[in-house]
């Protein structure tokens, strides 16, 4: 049965999940572990990946779209797994939903604000999402003194699967390019005269690197992960809404995969993101 034909008959609570690629699998791998019991829409829309190098307009009427086909396959509580599209596109979408919409940045900044002590936190991100300033301006909201750290090359080494450590030679190369990048930004850090013991990962892709940056940063800091404290907020949220009382244990999640262009690679590809085997991966069309 498809998705759109079963959207009526589930006594799951109904969850669509956006990316525009893989990433966003991180989050959904958080759901499932917070919320087995649901149903779960992910769609990744990887033939117009990447949203950074498009226009705010541009990410705001792909997000958009996306969002709403996946309200109209019944998902009853959308959650943007991008930070690009919740950077640029978050009030258009809440905007165009009919149902409540979350986002990764505002979820990190929170738990963030929760964590840190000496209220300044390191957020590594990739370059689009430092620089739309979205988790400064988020962590300044908040009291804190977010200092962000572009780190381009690392979402291609964590899809080149260059972070496993059966494979010395490739996994060394990534944990040399993040010490680069750590070293620069505490650098920048003592420069500015912050003490940083927080650090939020502003990139779902990240997550796959949470062992190397646990070797490498300083004990005092705590990783944070948006794909986890997203997690948490939903299952809150659906809690105070009345939404898990109606399922019992012997529910179990199922899921449903959309992409628009790719599938093989994003089986491929996303079941290591996932953690699971992904077997069946609907092509879909949303136009250029």
């Amino acid at each position: 049965m498809t998705a759109a034909a079963d959207k009526h008959t589930s006594a799951f609570p109904r969850i669509g999940v956006f990316d525009s690629g893989f990433g966003g699998l991180t989050v959904l791998r958080s759901l499932l572990a917070h919320i087995p019991s649901a149903e779960y829409f992910y769609l990744g829309d990887t033939a117009r990946l990447p949203y950074g190098s498009k226009s705010q307009a541009t990410v705001a009427r792909y997000a958009v779209e996306s969002a709403q086909l996946l309200e109209s396959y019944g998902a009853e509580y959308l959650v943007i797994a991008c930070n690009t599209a919740s950077a640029l596109a978050l009030d258009a979408i809440r905007s165009a939903a009919r149902v409540p919409v979350l986002g990764v940045i505002e979820t990190g900044a929170d738990s963030a604000a929760d964590c840190s002590v000496t209220r300044d936190v390191l957020v590594l991100a990739t370059d689009a999402t430092v620089q739309s300033h979205a988790y400064r301006d988020a962590c300044t909201i908040r009291g804190l003194r977010g200092l962000e750290k572009a780190c381009p090359l690392l979402v291609p080494l964590i899809e080149e699967g260059w972070t496993a450590r059966e494979v010395e030679k490739n996994s060394a190369v990534t944990r040399q390019v993040l010490r680069i990048y750590l070293d620069e930004a505490l650098a920048q850090a003592k420069a500015r005269g912050y003490t940083l013991d927080t650090m939020l990962l502003g990139c779902t892709h990240y997550p796959l690197l949470r062992t190397m940056l646990e070797e490498a940063l300083p004990e005092r800091m705590t990783i944070l992960d948006s794909a986890e404290t997203t997690a948490r907020r939903v299952r809150q949220q659906l809690a105070a809404g009345g939404r898990l009382s109606s399922v019992t244990e012997e529910d179990q999640s199922r899921c449903h995969f959309f992409a628009t262009d790719s599938v093989e690679k994003f089986r491929t590809l996303g079941s290591r993101f996932l953690g699971q085997p992904i077997e069946q991966v609907n092509l879909i069309d949303l136009g250029g």
